[in-house]
């Protein structure tokens, strides 16, 4: 069982606790009943050392011998990740990318649920996108606070971002996933997680890159 100490994780761990649930859940739709540290290292890229130090950060899972219960394993990190509680949502921004979210099925089988989209675009207030409706912006603050919402999604441009931040922080927002091309800072006690598209393609140009070159010096080599 993990325990209710609090401790300080490291960001790459934490990072890393998605793969492992997504991971065990695709163990047990197959009957898996237990694996070793070896086992789950090998399917995620890890080695078994790093699985049992990440692990270990929660508390004590496995048994020596006998490998992690997968089922255990799969419910202790969904509490740890706070899916075990339902999470209340809404998007600010009803363009393409929030409505691309709207309509992502698998927020609300990992407890996310979407309540509302905002927007200040007359021909989108009033509507539908994907079974959410559209609401105006300028009702944000009072919906978020009536309706106990936890977390906001931002899918506006650059230049409204920090606006859109500013505003929720009005609220009793707990977190901000932000999607805008900008980093935004929130108010005290608001929890950010900026999201950046452009990094991560970056680093995939970057990884496919350092292939080639890698692949170019081994034909070198062997010439």
């Amino acid at each position: 069982m993990a325990s209710d100490e609090v401790k300080k994780v490291s960001l790459a761990v934490i990072r890393r606790l998605p793969k492992y649930h997504k991971c065990l859940g695709e163990l047990l739709q197959k009957n898996v009943e237990r694996v070793s540290s070896q086992e789950l290292g090998r399917i995620l890229g890890f080695t078994a050392s790093q699985v049992r130090q990440d692990l270990n950060n929660f508390g004590e899972f496995g048994q020596q011998g006998y490998g992690y219960n997968v089922e255990q394993l799969y419910n202790e990190i969904a509490k740890i990740l706070g899916l075990n509680t339902e999470h209340k949502m809404v998007i600010v921004g009803a363009g393409k990318l929030g409505q691309a979210l709207a309509g992502y099925g698998d927020f609300e089988r990992h407890g996310f649920k979407i309540l509302a989209l905002f927007d200040v675009n007359p021909n989108l207030i009033g509507s539908s996108i994907r079974g959410v409706p559209v609401h105006d912006m300028k009702d944000i603050i009072y919906f978020i606070n009536e309706n106990e919402v936890d977390i906001a999604v931002i899918t506006v441009p650059r230049e409204n971002a920090q606006e859109v931040a500013d505003t929720l922080s009005q609220t009793l927002i707990k977190g901000i996933w932000n999607f805008a091309p900008v980093e935004v800072k929130a108010g005290p006690g608001v929890i950010v997680e900026n999201v950046h598209l452009l990094d991560g393609l970056l680093t995939l140009s970057y990884r496919m890159n350092e292939s080639r070159l890698t692949q170019k010096l081994k034909k070198i080599h062997e010439e």
